[in-house]
This record gives structure tokens, sequence and C-alpha cells, in this order.
């Protein structure tokens, strides 16, 4: 799993190895490892292999899947 931003700051790492499932499980488990990570969560993008899914979707075996919390820009 990748972290970008505010999820990385908040998670103290910018990415890790995590077990395979549906994307809700998979961010739970990470919020349970880090805590500060549960505000950025609840308000992050979630990408699977690129392409952005609800937090039902499956984080299969082998994918990347990143939390992008939003950002301004300009």
């Amino acid at each position: 799993m990748r972290y970008w931003a505010a999820a990385r700051a908040a998670a103290g790492v910018a990415e890790e190895s995590v077990v395979p499932g549906r994307v809700a499980d998979v961010l739970a488990a990470a919020e349970a490892r880090h805590p500060q990570l549960a505000p950025v969560v609840a308000v992050a993008s979630v990408l699977v292999d690129g392409l952005a899914v609800d937090r039902d979707a499956e984080a299969p075996a082998g994918c990347t899947l990143e939390v992008l919390p939003p950002f301004a820009g300009g």
C-alpha cells in the first residue's frame, strides 16, 4: 500500500505490505497499525492499480493500493 501527502505523514511510512482483501478491511488494518491515519482515510480516495475504487472492492494479491487524501494544487 502506498500513502501520499497527509496519509504518508499520518502513517509515518511511504508504503508497506498488506494482506489482500476487501479495501475496507485493508484500510481498517492500516488504521489499527497507524491510529493517526483514521481521519485521513475517512476523506481519502483509494486506488487499486491506478483505478479509483469504493471500499467494498477487492484489493487482490499483487495489486498496488494507494491512499490519496484530498490536497490543493494550482
